[in-house]
């Protein structure tokens, strides 16, 4: 074990830049990837019902139990430049929100059983998917750790080498047995392994030397109290995102609840790429708020956003020139008898794509309002936000359905743009200025 670690580890200087950049694009390509895959794989080998409840329960309620474990405290870890709390700290609070998402989950399913709103075996695949997730949830409080070291390729390799593992458990078991339920059980067992390996061990090896391990219990109270307005902001968020996802769900049927899955997945390519582009710079942007360099955080804070943008308007005009065969090629990979089902929603699929890109967009405010520690703010916005999409889902969904979806998700996305970027802005220009 010792020889993998370091083989798996070491990087210095220059070096240790490049592969911060290289590994954390590969690690959220092939997460990225890996996703896309899923969605294909089980609705051409299981058919578009058992399609629709695994993407509904990998990307949208597995997710929503990630985020309960996840609790928002990563952007608050990788921001962490003064070292307020221990990686011990971290790690008590993350074991506990897990423990309470799988508690959530396990509650929850169990009432949609007995009322009869889903069958034991819908029930049972998702509460797996969920548990998948939420072991997800772990490894993120050491790869937010690695990241706040300056070891961001470590989180890449992580993510990499545990998305091939678990992936490649889940679809030879759903190859050979035919069952989604045994392929999730064995994914679950195979993402718990990557995450001994790969997380644990390599925390373990002792190659970040300014790791604490110490855990206080008050600090970890204090951290609680800290992330509480976060995690609910977090939590809100994904639902914000999700919304015509759960509306879908609830008013329709799993087979076109696989077909939206189908047509959103660019969203995840959008998200993961924004990462990609935002996540380095973090520590950066922190750095020049701690130290009040306003010249140097507001540049960089508009390079992102153009690049943002950028990429978004060419992924709407892509879709809208190039959606139609993509589409096509689509319905071709999952097999006979889904022709027409994509490329039916073009237009549908170019609104997605927008919303995607200004999700994005809305993230990156979002860090910058966790930079400057405006966690009541973002709350607001995240209310604000979730109060429209509970009233907007059920409603454009039950009339349009698919391209009804799609415009929720587009609105609901600006709502959160507007909101970030105008409030970002104010409380930035208000600092600026009682500096002068």
């Amino acid at each position: 074990m010792e020889g993998f670690v370091n083989r798996f580890l070491v990087y210095k200087g220059e070096h240790k830049d490049r592969q911060n950049v290289v590994w954390n694009t590969v690690g959220s390509a092939v997460y990225a990837l890996a996703s896309m895959v899923l969605a294909f794989v089980v609705m051409r080998m299981a058919g578009e019902d058992e399609g629709g409840i695994f993407g509904f329960g990998f990307s949208t309620y597995g997710q929503q139990m990630f985020i309960v474990a996840y609790f928002g405290i990563r952007p608050f870890h990788i921001t962490d430049g003064r070292q307020e709390y221990t990686f011990g700290d971290y790690l008590g609070l993350r074991t506990a929100t897990c423990g309470a998402a799988v508690l959530m989950a396990a509650c929850h399913l169990a009432a949609l059983t007995l009322t009869g709103a889903y069958t034991v075996h819908k029930a049972a695949v998702i509460f797996l998917l969920a548990g998948y997730k939420v072991i997800d949830g772990l490894a993120d409080v050491y790869e937010s750790e690695f990241q706040r070291q300056g070891s961001l390729y470590l989180t890449g390799k992580s993510n990499t080498f545990r998305t091939f593992l678990s992936v490649g458990v889940f679809l030879g078991i759903l190859r050979l047995s035919g069952s989604l339920t045994a392929a999730a059980f064995g994914a679950v067992l195979a993402q718990a392994a990557g995450v001994l390996i790969f997380n644990v061990s390599v925390m373990k090896a002792g190659v970040l030397p300014e790791v604490r391990f110490d855990g206080r219990a008050a600090a970890s109270a204090r951290l609680l109290k800290n992330t509480a307005l976060l995690f609910v902001s977090v939590f809100l968020d994904f639902y914000v995102f999700s919304a015509a996802k759960y509306a879908i769900n609830r008013c329709l049927t799993d087979a076109v609840s696989g077909y939206f899955n189908i047509l959103f997945m660019p969203t995840s390519v959008i998200y993961l790429a924004a990462n990609f582009i935002i996540r380095p710079f973090l520590t950066k942007l922190t750095a020049y708020w701690d130290r009040r360099d306003w010249g140097a955080f507001e540049k960089v804070r508009r390079r992102i956003s153009l690049v943002i943008g950028g990429f978004t308007l060419l992924g709407v005009l892509g879709a809208l020139i190039l959606g139609r065969p993509v589409l096509k090629l689509m319905e071709m990979i999952l097999g006979a008898g889904y022709e027409g089902k994509l490329t039916a929603h073009l237009i549908p699929f170019a609104v997605i794509i927008l919303g995607g890109g200004l999700y994005a967009l809305a993230n990156l405010y979002y860090y910058l309002l966790v930079i400057m520690r405006r966690q009541g703010v973002i709350f607001l916005v995240y209310l604000t936000a979730a109060a429209a999409a509970w009233l907007l889902s059920p409603v454009l969904v039950t009339h349009f359905q698919i391209p009804g979806a799609a415009v929720c998700y587009g609105i609901l996305m600006a709502v959160l743009v507007l909101g970030f970027q105008g409030l970002q802005g104010a409380l930035f220009r208000r600092a600026k200025e009682r500096e002068l």
